[in-house]
């Protein structure tokens, strides 16, 4: 979707915190457990308490609590490195992609960390459809916790 994002994948959550803090970044968590952290409480750190186990209500839900909409820059920051695509010409990448790729694309984008290319095939056009949706599609989470 375009925006600056983090699994975190570690198993201690003061490790979380922490990068978090140190990043500026708003902690996603299913764990009501973070939510009771002081450094949550007081409004130091902002996270969101994730209310449903459905990635597309989950969607929703942050799209909502953030009104990000509006901010939408699909396909524009690497799913593997979160570092920001940056577009190739056809003669760049022909010995880099499937033939028929290569046939049948021409726009091309590559990630300058993990040098992984991207191309606006199927997956590409049904991702893009299912982020019109989710983005079109408007709740109110009145449970949700913001802080």
């Amino acid at each position: 979707m375009g925006f600056d994002s983090l699994f975190f994948s570690g198993e201690n959550d003061t490790d979380m915190v922490r990068q978090a803090l140190t990043e500026g970044r708003v902690i996603l968590t299913r764990d009501t457990e973070i939510m009771e952290r002081r450094v949550v409480r007081n409004g130091r750190l902002k996270a969101i308490l994730i209310n449903s186990e459905v990635p597309e209500i989950q969607m929703r839900q942050v799209l909502s609590a953030f009104d990000l909409k509006p901010h939408f820059k699909p396909f524009t920051l690497c799913l593997e490195c979160n570092e920001p695509l940056v577009g190739k010409t056809t003669e760049e990448v022909e010995n880099r992609v499937p033939p028929y790729v290569f046939k049948t694309q021409t726009q091309y984008m590559e990630c300058p960390a993990c040098r992984r290319i991207y191309w606006r095939g199927t997956h590409w056009e049904a991702m893009i459809k299912k982020l019109e949706v989710l983005a079109d599609y408007r709740d109110d989470f009145h449970e949700e916790v913001l802080r």
